[in-house]
């Protein structure tokens, strides 16, 4: 399964100056996999080590940091002797050993010339609280699940998935109906790499829904074993409220829709461990349409989204036939799986806000400050060309270009451009 950040990492691997890279994301998104796969294409071997079943390792990091040791022990451990600049090591679970962590420092000052990658299943829970980091010494990578370009490579649709990338509208609307299949088949399918490689084994969306109830499962339980007691079941109530939220009109998300009388700091630190833990996604409201944007973000007015669009519908309890076949009794969801859909395409490469002014009934779905420009973005979910609340931002911040996209071809008008949902991910807002 051919994943986007391959590229990244040819990149890292060839870099002067390379430092120590942590790959941050979710669990199951596919972390372990790319690496492996990473090592094996482009080093003659790799060495892994799993911090959760590691012996050696974890005793010579508690007598230090000398580098000869703690090759020698990766040496003991796997039975392949790393040598620089032709061996990937694969540091696993590395959220387990907080030595680990700051053995990466003593790579880059003292063994620049090896390649050293991390990755762990809840590994931005133990960024966010180590004491002892390595700051400056080491590089970052953020990981999520299979875009839906990377989706269309892995079920062999590589020539539309081409077709996209290039931009060749022509072509693009061409194919419309395919897209639109797809699509609607990605909706409920999601990127979890587990559940993307077994549809394309078995062809099976009920398999499919067994193991995305698996995952969030296996999230739940992550909750219990992983977070301070106290917050588990703010934890839990959040996590499960996110449909109901985005089921609304008004996606804004209200803490006492959670339970009645819920206030902020009621749930601050359960909203600060889910995103953490990389399964949600806050988008804050901004006040103003200034650059740059995070200096007026309104952190008390925000939407939040999950990780993946197929977890959504699991969460939801929504069947597969109701998204591959156009049901109309679940039509106004399809906004809140729409908007989900846009957002896991964008924000891989671009930070993301929304825009909902005081007193004005209008709301602009996402908020983009790309090339020197600030780009509105509204979502529709189906063909509906109307824009009411993007003219309403028109009128008032006079933009050089508006964004639409939804499920009609691609158009230019004098003021606004549709994109279609299907190459939301590829349009490279230069106009």
């Amino acid at each position: 399964m051919q994943r986007q950040y391959i590229t990244y990492l040819q990149a890292w691997k060839t870099k002067k100056n390379r430092k120590p890279l942590i790959v941050n994301g979710a669990r199951q998104v596919g972390k372990t996999y790319l690496l492996k796969e990473f090592g094996k294409k482009y080093f003659k071997n790799h060495v892994y080590i799993n911090f959760e079943t590691s012996t050696i390792l974890p005793q010579v990091l508690q007598q230090g940091y000398n580098i000869a040791n703690i090759l020698a022990a990766i040496q003991a451990e796997t039975g392949i002797k790393p040598i620089a600049g032709k061996t990937l090591i694969i540091f696993d679970e590395v959220q387990l050993q907080a030595r680990a962590l700051t053995a990466l420092k003593y790579f880059y000052e003292n063994a620049n010339e090896y390649h050293v990658v991390c990755a762990g299943s809840l590994l931005g829970l133990a960024l966010a609280n180590a004491s002892a980091f390595p700051v400056g010494k080491v590089e970052f990578l953020d990981m999520y699940p299979l875009s839906f370009l990377e989706f269309l490579e892995a079920i062999g649709e590589t020539e539309l998935q081409k077709i996209i990338v290039k931009n060749n509208w022509q072509l693009i609307n061409a194919f419309k109906e395919k897209y639109q299949t797809l699509l609607r088949q990605y909706y409920f399918i999601g990127g979890m790499p587990e559940a993307v490689a077994d549809f394309c084994q078995n062809q099976s969306f009920e398999n499919v829904r067994l193991i995305q109830q698996n995952i969030l499962r296996t999230y739940e339980l992550d909750f219990s074993k992983h977070a301070p007691s106290n917050i588990v079941p703010r934890i839990r109530m959040l996590w499960q409220n996110i449909p109901t939220q985005l089921a609304k009109e008004n996606k804004k998300f209200i803490y006492k829709a959670v339970k009645s009388g819920s206030r902020a700091k009621d749930y601050e630190l359960a909203l600060h461990w889910l995103i953490d833990a990389g399964l949600v996604h806050k988008v804050c409201n901004v006040n103003s349409i200034t650059k740059p944007l995070k200096v007026y973000e309104d952190a008390e007015a925000f939407k939040l989204y999950i990780l993946d669009t197929g977890l959504l519908c699991a969460m939801s309890n929504i069947d597969a036939p109701d998204i591959l076949h156009h049901n109309v009794e679940v039509t106004q969801f399809k906004g809140a799986i729409t908007e989900q859909f846009v957002l896991q395409q964008l924000v891989v490469k671009n930070k993301l806000y929304y825009w909902s002014p005081t007193n004005v009934q209008a709301e602009v779905d996402f908020i983009i400050e790309k090339n020197s420009a600030i780009w509105p973005l509204e979502v529709k979910a189906e063909e509906n060309l109307q824009a009411k609340s993007l003219r309403v931002y028109y009128t008032k911040h006079k933009p050089k270009y508006a964004v639409r996209t939804s499920m009609s071809n691609y158009r230019e008008d004098d003021w606004l451009v549709n994109i279609p949902l299907w190459a939301i991910s590829e349009f490279a807002f230069t106009k």
